[in-house]
């Protein structure tokens, strides 16, 4: 069964780990790496603060089980991140994606992660007004790139792919760093950059046909049941794993067939399901609000009237209130 956590409360439990190591020792304030949450997996955690506004994260984790942690919105800044997964040493599976974002409003969302599953994940953080002294002068001649500093109530530019080969290189010279102290800062920094570098240039020039991921029509058949089979078990969803298992697909090919496909993810769909099933409860009227969370599997119910607030934007309790009104 998977763990869910608010953002919050994942975040607290690494930052105990955090001030529980560094209580034991006095690492260098600039370079910290600490073990993953037991609670949750094991693995270690690197985080390196290259300059005011830029910091390198390298996370290599295996959860115990499978964790899902609902994400509020919020401001963000500008972010690349590159993901290696891999299984069981004895498994043939594996993949690997990047993801670039913008600086701006973060919209919520649920990020899960699965259980048995090695995870590698390269990634940085940069302050807009960072970005901005970097590029100077030349985002007032590059107009699409002034997308990844919008201000920080107005949605940020994301883009999602397959690393180029270039991208590869740079990440594994990152994890190779063969320099101590002011050295590797810099050394780092100019490797930050570069793959910054490297996404503009797909930002600037980007391919006019690019290669959609195609599926087989079983696939598509397969991939339709996953998503009935979600719409049928809302209290108490599969995992991902279970779910690419019940549907004869590996994991790889479900995430990118619901991205696809319906334009979204797993969970996004499943989240989707349970706010439709939620309304129509509450429109019902013969169950009150925490029982509807709990019937479309919600164990908190605040976090419940977050997400209906957002979907519908109006309170689960207003909600069910002005439904009772126009029956009446």
């Amino acid at each position: 069964m998977a763990i869910a956590l608010s953002q919050s409360d994942y975040w607290n439990l690494v930052q105990k780990n955090i001030a529980d190591e560094q209580t034991a020792s006095t690492p260098d304030s600039a370079d910290i790496t600490w073990h993953y949450s037991a609670q949750l997996g094991h693995g270690s955690i690197r985080e390196i603060r290259l300059r005011e506004g830029l910091v390198l994260a390298i996370a290599d984790y295996q959860l115990h089980q499978d964790l899902i942690v609902e994400v509020p919105e919020r401001e963000h800044p500008l972010e690349y991140e590159f993901t290696v997964v891999q299984e069981h040493p004895q498994q043939s599976c594996f993949s690997e994606h990047y993801f670039f974002s913008g600086g701006g409003l973060a919209e919520s969302s649920i990020h899960e992660d699965v259980s048995g599953w090695q995870v590698l994940d390269v990634s940085f953080h940069l302050e807009p007004e960072l970005f901005r002294l970097w590029m100077g002068d030349r985002l007032e001649y590059a107009p699409p790139l002034r997308e990844l500093v919008n201000p920080l109530k107005q949605d940020r530019y994301t883009y999602e792919a397959t690393p180029t080969m270039a991208m590869r290189a740079v990440v594994q010279q990152v994890l190779n760093c063969p320099y101590t102290d002011m050295t590797r800062q810099i050394y780092l920094e100019s490797k930050v950059w570069e793959l910054v570098s490297l996404h503009l240039e797909q930002m600037l020039h980007p391919l006019q046909n690019p290669p959609q991921p195609s599926f087989k029509p079983d696939d598509i058949d397969r991939l339709h049941h996953a998503r009935k089979i979600l719409s049928q078990h809302l209290n108490n969803p599969p995992s991902l794993k279970g779910l690419a298992r019940q549907v004869g697909l590996n994991e790889f090919t479900l995430k990118q067939g619901f991205r696809t496909i319906f334009g979204t993810t797993v969970f996004g769909c499943l989240h989707h399901y349970r706010m439709e099933r939620a309304r129509a409860l509450l429109e019902a009227g013969s169950l009150n609000v925490s029982e509807v969370a709990r019937e479309v599997g919600f164990a908190n119910r605040g976090y419940f009237a977050a997400a209906f607030r957002k979907k519908f934007g109006t309170n689960p309790k207003a909600y069910s209130l002005v439904a009772k009104q126009q029956v009446g």
